[in-house]
């Protein structure tokens, strides 16, 4: 922070994170960058205006904002579990997310695990390193592996981002079921087709289940072992959601006795996951059956330019130009 005359604001996110989605930071705000361990983090935020973290990292104990001038802390994704609502909401500090931003790539990350686990193509691609060329080929003619293509997809969680998904599902010619007690307008979802059913129906009928769910009580081990078992053999199951939505013992029983034909995995019970993690420790075991990505199935250049611009613009609203904090979780 150098301009004392500017609204003072820390940033829990590399500054080299911004320049890699060719996002300018607003010359109007005084911003300094810190790393969200650091020891002297609770001094900066006792002069900070406003914080801006990403939504994935430690939980932001509440104390760290007594006393503090912070009006605003701003996620540049759409997450908030980092932060306590009860404590937040004590302290009159609004919470703001962008929703929204990460719609597309998200939507783009499960149409295509779902399609490498369809077609086998990460377990092609294995055999074929494994100079089995012949064999490979030879297996996947004989079995005939499906594409998308009139196949029943089950998106759980019908918020911003599981819509964006259900509608990329549906340009594919699939047909789309969906699960959400809390969703009101169904309108979006009548426009591409999409059926409401009880969470079991869905997981009877859907050949491809995608998880688009906050992580809240009612939401833990959503999909525990026998949320799992009732799902349709043979069926691939995408989770973009929260870690914690999936029992992992439980998925990795179903891959190991074929009953479902595959998984995409982008996030964990915890994150980085430890070593013990049942779903590292079977990854080479069920190659080409699991695929596990590093929490990014949201992260693309486009997908973070959105969720920056959208970001600052909202900081700089509140802080220069004292506007309501737009996308207020709280």
């Amino acid at each position: 922070m150098n301009d004392t005359s500017l609204p003072r604001v820390l940033c829990l996110r590399p500054k080299a994170d911004f320049s890699k989605a060719d996002v300018h930071i607003p010359d109007t705000l005084d911003v300094e960058f810190a790393d969200p361990n650091a020891p002297e983090l609770a001094s900066l935020i006792a002069i900070a205006r406003a914080l801006v973290i990403p939504a994935v990292g430690t939980k932001l104990p509440p104390e760290l904002f007594d006393g503090s001038p912070v009006q605003l802390v701003q996620v540049t994704g759409a997450g908030v579990d980092r932060l306590d609502r009860e404590g937040m909401t004590r302290l009159g500090i609004p919470v703001a997310n962008v929703p929204g931003g990460s719609n597309s790539a998200v939507a783009e990350y499960a149409v295509s695990t779902a399609l490498m686990l369809l077609r086998r193509l990460t377990w092609s691609n294995a055999v074929i390193g494994q100079s089995d060329y012949e064999n490979c080929r030879k297996t996947l003619i004989t079995e005939l592996p499906p594409g998308l293509g009139g196949l029943t997809v089950g998106v759980v969680g019908l918020g911003t981002i599981g819509l964006a998904v259900a509608q990329a599902f549906h340009r594919f010619d699939c047909k789309i079921v969906y699960h959400d007690p809390a969703v009101s307008d169904t309108a979006a979802a009548d426009t591409i087709g999409a059926r409401r059913l009880a969470l079991d129906d869905l997981l009877s009928v859907s050949d491809v289940v995608s998880l688009h769910v906050p992580l809240l009580p009612e939401t833990d081990n959503l999909m525990d072992a026998s949320a799992i078992a009732s799902m349709k053999p043979g069926a691939i199951l995408i989770n973009a959601a929260r870690g914690g939505v999936v029992e992992e013992a439980a998925l990795v029983n179903a891959l190991r006795q074929n009953r479902l034909a595959g998984a995409a995995v982008d996030v964990y019970s915890q994150e980085p996951p430890m070593p013990d993690n049942p779903l590292l420790t079977a990854s080479q075991e069920l190659n080409g059956k699991l695929l596990l990505t590093p929490h990014v199935a949201g992260i693309t250049r486009q997908a973070w330019a959105t969720l920056f611009d959208r970001a600052w613009s909202n900081v700089e609203d509140v802080l220069s130009h004292s506007k309501p904090p737009q996308f207020r979780i709280y």
